[in-house]
């Protein structure tokens, strides 16, 4: 589990093309740092299982279920990528529940700059279209962001000179693919809404 508080702007190092997958070498010393074979590190909003780890680098392979609902498979060497470490047990929760599950991708469409932020425009595939609200929450490319407009096949965000800084929402251009991850909570409501289940209504106990 993530909180969509990018740690690190890493960089992709290497990509070799596997059958089936694609095995990425990236680099970031600082989520590197005590990661082992087997753990989590996510990767523009991505959970990837870290193979091997050697000099602030670590390898991940990727299978082509995630290549084909991600924006990963774009990925080249040079590429620069958000990173993020799973939270700590009993750690603060800086942005919302981020599950590295992506639900789909979008596109820049446009971005204003401002002089203290930037409103940035990304389209929305009409199969999440439901999830996402205003003032709520989505995860863009790893990043924790609140929705400023929602509309039915597009939404805008707005981000502050630290994002635009420290993750790769601040190069990226109309055009770019992103990875989105829409609020899980609001797929567990709709999912007990369409079982009968009213989650506001307590329920009997049976003895």
């Amino acid at each position: 589990m993530f909180t969509g508080i990018v740690e690190e702007l890493g960089e992709v190092t290497a990509v070799e093309q596997l059958p089936e997958a694609s095995r990425f070498r990236l680099r970031g010393p600082l989520v590197t740092e005590g990661a082992k074979h087997g753990d989590s590190i996510a990767v523009n909003g991505v959970c990837l299982t870290v193979v091997e780890t050697a000099d602030g680098e670590f390898t991940a392979d990727v299978m082509q279920e995630t290549l084909k609902r991600s924006s990963l498979g774009a990925l080249d060497k040079g590429a620069r990528v958000n990173l993020e470490r799973p939270m700590a047990l009993g750690g603060r929760l800086g942005g919302h529940l981020v599950q590295g599950h992506v639900d789909g991708t979008g596109e820049i469409l446009s971005r204003t700059p401002s002089e203290h932020w930037e409103i940035v425009k990304v389209s929305l595939p009409a199969a999440l279209s439901r999830y996402v609200v205003e003032k709520g929450s989505i995860t863009v490319d790893g990043v924790s962001l609140t929705v400023v407009e929602a509309a039915a096949d597009h939404f805008t965000i707005s981000l502050i000179p630290t994002t635009l800084a420290l993750t790769t929402l601040g190069i990226k251009q109309p055009g770019d693919p992103v990875n989105l991850e829409v609020d899980v909570l609001a797929k567990y409501v709709e999912r007990l809404l369409a079982a009968g289940v009213d989650p506001l209504q307590p329920k009997e106990n049976h003895r």
